[in-house]
């Protein structure tokens, strides 16, 4: 469940919240950005206790299914499992957590239009590169886990 969890809040972010924010000013995509990562950093347990579940969650599965599965059902979970901690926590933890944090410490009122648009162009496309992949791995990872839950 955590793990979904984590899918749908990057499918979210995929298809409405980045798209939407898309069409913003570069001053104002950056000011939009830089308050939900606030939200989710400062103000959102639930979230961080959601993500970091999720990672706990797929490491105690695996263990529990390699000690109790067997066939293909092992493979399946082995595959799902280094899909989801290096598909989508390593990318988070490598690229978007990073450039959330370079965004947190930038004082964006005080930029001016060029630097505001170059910063824009250096974290956005990046930023959706990584959050792309990692919703494609996290559904990915999702589906393979719920193939074994269902009695695959």
């Amino acid at each position: 469940m955590l793990c979904s969890l984590v899918a749908g809040l990057l499918f979210g972010f995929a298809i409405v919240v980045m798209p939407g924010i898309a069409k913003l000013t570069d001053k104002e995509y950056l000011l939009a950005f830089s308050h939900m990562d606030g939200i989710i950093q400062n103000s959102q347990p639930l979230v961080i206790l959601v993500w970091a579940g999720s990672i706990l969650s797929i490491i105690i599965t695996l263990i529990l299914g390699i000690m109790n599965l067997s066939g293909t059902q092992i493979y399946l979970l082995i595959f799902a499992s280094i899909l989801y901690l290096f598909g989508v926590q390593l990318p988070t933890f490598r690229f978007n957590i990073p450039l959330n944090n370079s965004l947190q410490n930038l004082d964006i009122e005080s930029l001016g239009e060029s630097k505001t648009t170059s910063f824009r162009v250096d974290f956005e496309i990046p930023w959706n590169r990584w959050n792309k992949i990692r919703t494609v791995n996290a559904i990915l990872a999702v589906s393979m886990l719920l193939l074994l839950l269902i009695g695959y």
